[in-house]
């Protein structure tokens, strides 16, 4: 568990770091990080050590209220990062395309306020998502062919009519997935056009990288996550899915500090040097 803190708080620690060291023309401290690094270890902690126990025991039970507790659990982290991540999209529009009022703009309150907002969201839907799960009728098998309790997987297990349940998905999915991922895209079309207009091949490199992380995690998670939730039931297989929970559940989860640190000059000296892939700068 402390490996998993060390590789996910870490890395964005020394970006913070290299950011306020780091003069130049985006004021920006990406002040949600902390609350990302949150979310990426509590989606991991939630479902690998159970998994872990799986793979090494011949026993591979979970209880009633474990798997409750593992599904809600796992979508309200899910779901606050979904909205997190239009957040951070509106804090690099801040930062680029009105650097001088930045920290009046992104003031303590409104970030607060922000977040908060994403609970909210998080800890209402989930229970929508398990409460709406977790009142079918369950008379046949109790096998899950997954990682972990899921509720595409559960829903298989169901000996009732699931088309609502996929319907929900579905509006849901649109809700916390598709509209964040739009005001992401509109936010993107703003900073591209104020990149366009900055006169400095500097200046536009440095607010190209400035956003080129966030677009590439954004990307890893909505996408899997969408082909997950809101495609048919009768579309999706087990092995599809577990290759789904795989990547946005802990691949992500492991690739994003690491994201997030390619713009620090300090990382990127100790890759290179770790690696040996070319010579690192004295």
């Amino acid at each position: 568990m402390l490996s998993w803190v060390i590789i996910l708080r870490a890395p964005r620690s020394t970006v913070s770091k290299e950011s306020s060291s780091d003069p130049g023309p985006i004021p920006h401290a990406e002040p949600d990080n902390s609350v990302l690094c949150i979310m990426d270890m509590g989606c991991v902690t939630t479902t690998v050590p159970q998994m872990l126990v799986h793979l090494v025991s011949k026993k591979k039970t979970i209880s009633y209220i474990g798997s409750v507790t593992q599904m809600y659990i796992f979508l309200m982290l899910g779901i606050t990062e979904s909205w997190l991540f239009a957040i951070m999209a509106y804090d690099r529009y801040v930062a680029i395309c009105h650097p001088l009022r930045y920290k009046v703009i992104m003031s303590t309150l409104l970030c607060g306020s922000m977040v908060a907002f994403c609970g909210f969201w998080g800890i209402s839907c989930a229970l929508i998502y398990t409460v709406s799960v977790m009142i079918l009728p369950y008379c046949g098998p109790n096998e899950i062919n997954h990682f972990f309790c899921e509720v595409p997987a559960v829903l298989k297990l169901a000996c009732a009519d699931t088309s609502l349940n996929y319907q929900v998905d579905f509006i849901l999915g649109f809700i916390l997935l598709l509209v964040p991922l739009s005001l992401i895209i509109i936010v993107y079309i703003n900073i591209f056009a104020a990149i366009l207009g900055i006169c400095s091949a500097q200046g536009r490199l440095k607010a190209f990288s400035t956003c080129a992380s966030h677009i590439t995690v954004v990307t890893m998670f909505s996408i899997p996550c969408m082909v997950m939730y809101m495609r048919p039931g009768s579309e999706s297989s087990p092995e599809e899915d577990k290759k789904l929970a795989l990547f946005y559940n802990i691949i992500s989860a492991f690739l994003n500090p690491i994201i997030y640190s390619l713009r620090n000059k300090d990382v990127k000296r100790a890759f290179r040097k770790v690696t040996g892939w070319g010579k690192a700068p004295e």
